[in-house]
């Protein structure tokens, strides 16, 4: 188990922990949660050792690993699968000793240990792995190097989960996922066979994934059994109970000074006073709840235009003439529409975002907009484009010239950029502070359509509360791609599905929705009968030389356990292991010779199915 015992530490001579204590038990599945700035990350690198305690202790059992994503994964010329191969150290430790052992006992003792970890199945793990993490298998034998920083950092988060640490530390994971990919993790986390603590703003994920909230507040650790809604309500009776208790205590406290200051220079009552007055000095006054500021987003209102604002048809877009991405576009908007648009990435949910708000051309067909719409669109890179050395407030005079500053800091404030964050450089805000200032900038001249394109990425999950809030009263239309099932089911009242190169109606619920997409598909019952105009898919050349390459590493691996066998066998031969049987000695050779030919068994099945698969491929 994880036990925190009475840690303190601070920074710059501010307290994050005072005395705070926890305890997680083994395999348990926990969400860190606490405001911005109270100290999460730093408690994960405080249980690295990152960061030394200037009190108290954190303990794990001794030999235990901890593993997370510190950062993207290298730009380099290995391969997503080995390079998250290469994330399981011990596997990749023991095939290197492999190769150059030469005693049998510690080659019985490597394979056995092989054996243990499920090393001859590595290559079926990480793909799958990288696969639910959006991974096509063409891409998992390409380059690093031909992925962008966001793509490996989901490289990085696969090989954490590969590698099955004893206690897996993962900081906001689904910031760089898509929808499919945040699901996919989220089931996965449930299934993890070991302990995991994460740090999130998702609440979709902390009332699927976790069965245990660890709440940092007021530089103390409380543990709540239970997914996030259910800490939410123990939390908000907690908090009412705490301030009923502290209004009932104040009102005693008053009552008794009361007393004390009517009383305490008349002679014949100076000595009750006096007893109330030691009472109240005596009293440990119970510490009515803080009220955390409200956040919240102001979006102007848009006039109202006639209905469509937007249609498309027969529509065609993409980055060039010849390769269309999205074609088949009949589509239709009305300002009062609420769409999310679903699809695995790469489909083209961005191309149709760019397409509707005009930074992408209609290559063919025909498209009607109302001639005063506006469209307002917010996408995470743009927070990245924000200008570091420029504040929000110098953001906003460059958008809107000749409007008074005082003006502008209203509508700052209505983003819940204050007084303190108008005057800040923008590198110094953080990661939601600048999500906000993207926003207002979005919307800064009432868009009658909104385009948001991850826009709770960065943002608490108060935040994102006051963003569904916004965009529940706003009355313009919205369209919505995001990974976070609780806005998307609290906003979107219908659903595209991007996929197939167009766009449909998605008739069913996100549910269902989330039930296809982690569902894996059942094969065909015996009784069916193929279609006869149905052609098998030949196999690309990537497919081939992948399943060539994975054949010869099937055969050098039975190779080397075949000569770890002939040692063993010729160790077994000497007459004088059978000599003195009292030691025992004979017993633990035998008992290596079965699992080593246990291993080799292992390794010929492999070998012989991936050999089948080369040879379908081929045919």
């Amino acid at each position: 188990m994880l036990q925190i015992t009475n840690i303190n530490y601070s920074v710059e001579g501010r307290p994050l922990f005072e005395e705070a204590t926890a305890v997680i038990p083994d395999g348990h599945k926990v969400g860190l949660v606490g405001r911005n700035g109270a100290g999460k990350t730093t408690l994960f690198r405080l249980i690295r050792e990152e960061l030394t305690l200037d009190g108290g202790t954190i303990s794990l059992p001794s030999r235990a690993k901890i593993g997370g994503v510190a950062q993207e994964v290298p730009s380099s010329d290995t391969s997503l699968l080995d390079t998250v191969l290469q994330a399981d150290t011990e596997r990749a430790a023991l095939l290197a000793e492999a190769d150059t052992a030469t005693d049998p006992a510690r080659i019985a003792d490597i394979q056995a240990r092989l054996a243990d970890i499920d090393a001859w199945s590595a290559e079926g793990r990480a793909s799958s792995i990288l696969k639910g993490l959006g991974f096509e298998d063409k891409e998992q034998h390409m380059p690093c190097s031909a992925f962008s920083g966001g793509w490996r950092m989901r490289v990085a988060l696969a090989g954490v989960l590969f590698a099955q640490p004893d206690l897996l530390l993962l900081d906001e994971p689904t910031n760089y996922l898509d929808l499919e990919g945040a699901l996919w993790l989220e089931s996965y986390l449930a299934r993890y066979p070991h302990t995991v603590i994460i740090i999130s703003h998702d609440r979709g994920l902390l009332n699927r994934a976790v069965g245990g909230i660890l709440h940092l507040e007021e530089k103390q650790l409380t543990y709540y059994q239970g997914p996030y809604d259910q800490f939410a309500r123990q939390r908000a009776e907690r908090r009412a109970q705490q301030a009923a208790m502290a209004k009932k205590q104040q009102a005693r406290r008053a009552h008794m000074q009361s007393y004390v200051d009517r009383f305490r220079y008349k002679a014949d009552k100076a000595k009750q006073a006096q007893s109330r007055l030691k009472a109240i000095e005596k009293m440990d006054m119970i510490t009515p709840p803080e009220e955390a500021a409200r956040k919240v987003f102001t979006f102007p209102e848009p006039e109202e235009l006639s209905p469509p604002i937007i249609t498309i048809e027969g529509g065609v877009t993409g980055y060039a003439e010849d390769v269309p991405v999205l074609s088949r576009l009949n589509l239709r908007i009305d300002q009062d529409d609420r769409i999310a648009l679903l699809g695995k990435n790469g489909q083209g949910k961005s191309t149709l975002s760019k397409l509707l708000s005009d930074r992408l051309p209609l290559l063919a067909g025909k498209q009607v907009k109302s001639s005063k719409l506006r469209i307002g669109f917010f996408a995470q890179h743009q927070v990245e484009e924000l200008i570091v050395n420029e504040t929000p407030l110098q953001h906003m005079t460059a958008a809107r010239p000749g409007i008074m500053p005082s003006k502008l800091r209203a509508q700052l404030a209505g983003f819940g950029l204050g007084p303190e964050q108008a005057e800040t450089e923008v590198g110094r805000l953080s990661g939601g502070q600048k999500a906000r200032l993207s926003l207002l900038l979005a919307t800064l001249h009432a868009p009658h359509l909104l385009i948001l394109d991850e826009p709770t990425n960065h943002l608490d999950i108060e935040s994102r509360e006051a963003l569904v809030e916004a965009l529940t009263a706003y009355s313009g239309a919205v369209i919505l791609v995001s990974h976070d099932m609780h806005l998307l089911s609290m906003i979107a009242d219908r659903l595209w599905l991007v996929s197939d190169g167009t766009v449909t109606p998605y008739d069913d619920d996100l549910e269902a929705y989330r039930t296809m997409l982690l569902s894996t598909p059942k094969p065909a019952s015996r009784a069916s009968k193929p279609k006869a105009a149905t052609k098998p898919k030949r196999a690309s050349r990537e497919d081939v030389l992948a399943l060539r390459s994975e054949a010869r590493k099937a055969e050098a691996r039975v190779e080397k356990i075949n000569a770890m066998r002939d040692k063993l066998a010729k160790k077994l031969a000497d007459p004088a292991l059978y000599e003195d049987t009292k030691n025992g000695e004979l017993d633990v050779w035998n008992k290596k010779y079965a699992e080593v030919m246990d291993a080799l068994e292992r390794a010929e099945a492999i070998w012989m199915t991936t050999l089948e698969k080369l040879e379908k491929a081929s045919a």
